[in-house]
């Protein structure tokens, strides 16, 4: 019974990772967010043109609608414009109907049409799946040119310069017969420049002109350019197999060529390990930009935008460590699973915690590392860079959750080598900070998950045998009124006779 499987797999995955399934619970029931587009009154939400673009948001993106919706005041709005223009150029790249003749132009010309009333686009293939967009492209035209100048130059520009980018890449990808490569890193680095680097850049000009953010974080073009090629190549990383199948080689010739002669003789058997070791240099490209993108993440100041900076980078370090020496990745596309993606959602609020997130996934790449991996000491020296970030920007025997020392007391014993030792408080209080120090970094002891699983289980269970309870007793009621003496059964027999009594006596 595939149901009775499924149920399960779920006791099996609440029992194994109850620290997950609590975050999940814990997002559904009582997570509030920090706003929404209904109650903010800048969103737009209250004009036909806007709610349309912010359904074409949820019907397009997989994983940034979601952060999108929670920024402040007019960034909502301004920032799913960005996201839907973007969206509707890659969607012209991608469209293999449309010949290079027209394509080159249109990329190059799109952000020209953003100042047209009323353009859309009705000649995408009908496989596309975000055609519709197009096709009704007029409302985001028309929402775009409600925007205030500083955000329309901003978008405008970046749309030039990805549209340029998209052109030239679709033109060697037509000369190729259909077939596109990357041959060497920096090909690779200016690729996803083009598609992921540039919309780093243009969202850091975005929060700089919305005054919610400091107005050099529109200057910051290395670190953005980072923020973007972190989350591209660990998607491209990811995405091997589909690409590869689709006539896509997004990997650089450079580093699988070491390995085999084609690409595809990556997931062929018996090149299992020539993979690991394609991936480990794949794993190592992506995780240069590691620092860069914590450094990032220092400079903002809005909780907004810091979550929906800060979400995707700790989703892409998770992914690439879930990929780090998986042979399954040359298979088929690889995720985290959606508990641990939750955990980190929640987690994911302030730049200490997000630090220790990034060490701590550092620390489990390297833990699967091979000595015999060509990469292994360019591994070990990218998680040495994260743990030092980490620890000299927020040391690890400093805990936020503790008070400023101000007596002996206030001091655990063996919390720092580096301050003289005291006598200590008693052990309750060690193991109340401790815990608390915990909480603090989104990692509650797995006893305590245990416990609120049993919690939500046991009200569940509660719940269940009052249902069956009630559900019993009525039906009790129900045969007790036709069977019992004084039952409507028991009343229409005697009726019966007395009726067959009298008639006889008559």
């Amino acid at each position: 019974m595939p149901n009775a499987s499924k149920v399960a797999s779920l006791l099996l995955y609440a029992i194994t990772r109850p620290s997950e399934v609590k975050a999940i619970i814990t997002y559904k029931l009582w997570r509030d967010p920090l706003n929404t587009i209904e109650r903010n009154p800048e969103s737009g939400w209250d004009r036909p043109e806007m709610k349309r673009c912010w359904e074409f948001l949820d019907l397009t993106s997989r994983s940034f609608a979601a952060v999108i919706h929670e920024l402040d005041g007019d960034l909502s709005r301004v920032v799913a414009l960005f996201y839907l223009v973007l969206r509707g150029l890659d969607t012209i790249e991608d469209d293999m109907t449309i010949p290079i003749e027209k394509k080159a132009p249109l990329l190059e010309e799109f952000y020209q049409k953003l100042e047209v009333d009323g353009w859309n686009f009705q000649e995408s293939g009908p496989n596309e799946k975000d055609r519709i967009l197009l096709q009704e492209f007029q409302v985001v035209v028309a929402e775009f040119k409600r925007l205030d100048q500083h955000y329309r130059t901003a978008i405008s520009d970046i749309t030039k310069k990805m549209g340029a980018g998209m052109s030239r890449y679709a033109k060697l990808h037509a000369a190729s017969g259909g077939k596109f490569s990357v041959d060497t890193l920096p090909s690779f680095d200016l690729y996803c420049h083009y598609v992921a680097g540039l919309v780093g850049e243009g969202l850091s000009r975005l929060f700089s002109a919305s005054q919610k953010e400091s107005p050099y974080l529109g200057e910051q073009l290395t670190l953005s350019n980072s923020m973007g090629l972190m989350l591209q190549k660990t998607n491209i990383l990811r995405d091997f197999r589909e690409d590869v199948d689709e006539g896509r080689v997004f990997w650089p010739a450079e580093i699988w060529k070491k390995y085999v002669s084609a690409p595809e003789e990556l997931y062929k058997k018996g090149n299992e390990e020539k993979a690991l070791w394609a991936l480990s240099e794949m794993t190592v490209d992506a995780l240069a930009h590691a620092t860069d993108a914590l450094d990032y993440l220092t400079l903002l100041r809005n909780q907004s935008v810091f979550n929906f900076c800060a979400i995707p980078q700790v989703m892409a370090i998770a992914t690439l460590e879930r990929c780090f020496m998986n042979p399954a990745v040359v298979q088929r596309n690889v995720k985290i699973r959606k508990g641990e993606a939750v955990t980190l959602i929640l987690g994911a609020t302030n730049p200490r915690d997000v630090s220790y997130m990034f060490r701590d996934y550092a620390r489990k790449i390297h833990a699967k590392a091979r000595p015999n991996d060509p990469s292994f000491i360019k591994i070990a020296v990218l998680v040495g860079r994260i743990e030092q970030w980490t620890e000299t920007r927020y040391p690890s025997f400093i805990s936020p959750s503790m008070p400023v020392p101000t007596s002996s007391e206030d001091w655990a014993p063996g919390r720092d080598a580096r301050i003289k030792q005291l006598p200590g408080p008693p052990p309750e209080v060690v193991e109340k900070r401790r815990l608390a120090e915990q909480f603090a970094r989104g990692q509650r002891a797995s006893g305590n998950d245990y416990v609120f699983l049993a919690m939500v289980l046991g009200g569940m269970l509660g719940l269940a045998a009052v249902i069956m309870l009630t559900t019993g007793g009525l039906t009790w009621l129900l045969v007790l009124r036709e069977n019992a003496p004084w039952g409507e059964k028991a009343v229409k027999a005697s009726a019966s006779a007395a009726a067959a009594a009298v008639k006889q006596e008559l």
